[in-house]
């Protein structure tokens, strides 16, 4: 029964084979355009992991570039008048668009627009972890949201009178990095960043070997010696031990390596500056 079924549209199901495999290449192509742009400019290295971005993006995309073509396919029949099929192939392209668009709108409120030096780490900050009626609170620079990755920023001290309501604040999971008025720019912070951050050598000596190899890379990759390196933990919501910076003497950000940085015991040590 099922071969007779397939002998009597075996025609039908190659032509629609055909037009399903154009369209998925067409949603391949289109796919590969928004992921340049996505990557290119919302999540740079190493933003995409840290962030989510790639697994946000590849989970959403995935979804619109298998759903436009096995649409194609099930509707897809040279039979069909021409006005039938335009209306077949004006539904699934708006079927398509719609869901390409409110992934795109996703994986856009996902994007970091800040990484934040708070206390004794570096923070990703999505857009949709920050209040965009305290936007006017932050620096006249930092009052719009970055689209070209993130901007590397301090955060300041509490004021008098503001440590019960910052730790209100966080005990609600609103952090200073996601308090658009306590930002200020990176350099006031380095005074603090030098306090906090760390040799890299360091953190290489309580690595196995094949670790000390990657954070090893990623020094070479700076050009800098690794013995002139140091770090600081790079945390997001969705990652809090898996990436560090790597800075120089003077306290910016010249690296990334996927690495924990935050010591077994979770304790501090003040770095020797020269």
């Amino acid at each position: 029964m099922i071969s007779a079924w397939f002998s009597r549209h075996a025609s039908r199901l190659r032509a629609a084979g055909k037009a399903a495999l154009w369209h998925l290449c067409i949603s391949v192509v289109i796919a590969l355009v928004v992921g340049a742009v996505v990557f290119g400019l919302w999540y740079p290295y190493p933003y995409r992991s840290l962030s989510g971005g790639l697994h946000l993006f590849v989970t959403l995309v995935s979804a619109d570039v298998v759903c436009g073509p096995l649409l194609m396919f099930i509707l897809f029949n040279p039979a069909k008048s021409w006005r039938s099929m335009v209306a077949d192939f004006s539904l699934i392209g708006l079927i398509q668009l719609g869901a390409l668009v409110y992934g795109v709108t996703v994986v856009a409120q996902a994007r970091p627009v800040v990484t934040a030096f708070e206390v004794d780490r570096l923070v990703a900050v999505s857009a949709e972890e920050i209040d965009p009626a305290q936007l006017h609170e932050a620096p006249a620079e930092l009052q719009r949201e970055s689209w070209n990755g993130p901007r590397l920023i301090g955060t300041r001290n509490a004021k008098p009178g503001e440590i019960l309501k910052s730790v209100s604040e966080s005990l609600q999971g609103v952090e200073p990095s996601a308090r658009p008025g306590w930002w200020q720019s990176y350099e006031k912070s380095v005074p603090d960043i030098k306090k906090r951050m760390q040799k890299a050598t360091d953190l290489r000596a309580r690595l196995t070997p094949d670790r000390q190899n990657a954070l090893d890379q990623a020094a070479q990759q700076t050009g800098q010696p690794l013995a002139d390196l140091y770090y600081l933990p790079l945390t997001s919501a969705k990652q809090l031990d898996s990436w560090i910076a790597l800075l120089n003497a003077q306290g910016h950000v010249v690296g990334y390596a996927p690495e924990d940085g935050f010591p077994p015991d979770n304790g501090w040590k003040p770095a020797e500056h020269k």
